[in-house]
């Protein structure tokens, strides 16, 4: 009806804001990963260095998953879709880490 067609449609600023998102969640799950170490070296304990060691190998995965697709989001075309593999990827990683710092408190 007059307007523009979904394969004409300008994203505006959309993907830039999704781009920022994925960097400072990046960024806060860095935080956490240094939280996570922190705490693991105060207690000196054997199960926070294994922890530690698990939270700084989930937020390397998390870290992989958001750079591919920021990298997907400023190749300037449209974007694909999410694929249920990377975003089963970034939930896992995500909830394993809260795991992880629940377990590094407790």
């Amino acid at each position: 009806m007059g307007g523009v067609s979904a394969a004409g449609r300008d994203p505006g600023l959309q993907p830039e804001r999704t781009r920022l998102a994925w960097r400072r969640t990046t960024l806060s799950a860095a935080v956490a990963a240094v939280l996570a170490v922190r705490t693991a070296l105060r207690d000196g304990s054997a199960t926070g260095l294994v922890m530690c060691a698990v939270c700084c190998a989930l937020w390397l995965g998390f870290l992989g998953v958001a750079h591919h697709r920021i990298r997907t989001l400023s190749a300037g075309t449209t974007p694909p879709a999410f694929t249920p593999r990377h975003a089963a990827a970034a939930v896992l990683c995500a909830v394993a880490t809260a795991v992880c710092a629940a377990v590094l408190v407790v």
